[in-house]
């Protein structure tokens, strides 16, 4: 299959995903996380439990999955090298939620305010978060360390990169519970540099 072939095929997917995803939403927000199951999710979506499964793994997944983290990475490695690690991954953030501004797309937005808002209230979901804050802190080394990085390098980008989504968790919690009102990439600096005393600006 060509290039232009695959680029269809995952256009497509992609567009699948966010439809069965923002379908899952809609679905917990009105009638509950613990109410709804993943065939009642097929149902809306108009697709099979299996197309639901072979997009997202885990119920779990229908809220937490995002395409963020290689947008993250990307963003780590556009920022200079020399730069101080906490600096270089938080701006990194920032840059990424910026690029990703949803407050000019209030679908977007109210999407993920209430994937946030199931996060903040859901316990299982606040267990699960754990795991995808990993896969992110994960990309972050990747990016900064390689395959075969440096053990010491590796320790110093996770102490850092915990430390810094740490302090966004907090933003992305204060921009929900106030509706989304706040700009989020100046939250998510405001939290940066109060968390850690430098400015992220």
């Amino acid at each position: 299959m060509s290039g232009k072939g695959k680029s269809l095929r995952d256009r497509r997917r992609a567009e699948t995903r966010r439809m069965i995803q923002a379908h899952a939403i809609r679905l917990f927000v009105e009638v509950g996380y613990d109410e709804t199951a993943v065939n009642d999710v097929a149902e809306a979506a108009g697709v099979s439990a299996m197309t639901v499964y072979r997009h997202f793994a885990t119920k779990e997944d229908l809220v937490l999955y995002d395409e963020y983290d290689p947008l993250t990475a990307a963003a780590i490695l556009a920022r200079p090298g020399d730069e101080p690690l906490v600096r270089r991954i938080g701006r990194a953030l920032v840059d990424t939620a910026a690029a990703a501004d949803v407050s000019g797309d209030p679908a977007a937005k109210a999407l993920l305010l209430d994937r946030l808002r199931l996060m903040i209230s859901t316990p299982a979901l606040r267990a699960r978060h754990l795991d995808s804050q990993y896969a992110t802190q994960s990309a972050i080394v990747d990016a900064l360390c390689g395959p075969a990085g440096d053990p010491e390098l590796e320790f110093s980008v996770r102490a850092a990169s915990g430390a810094v989504l740490g302090a966004v968790h907090v933003a992305l919690t204060r921009w929900a519970e106030h509706d989304g009102r706040d700009d989020l990439p100046g939250l998510m600096r405001e939290s940066l540099n109060r968390a850690f005393g430098i400015s992220f600006g």
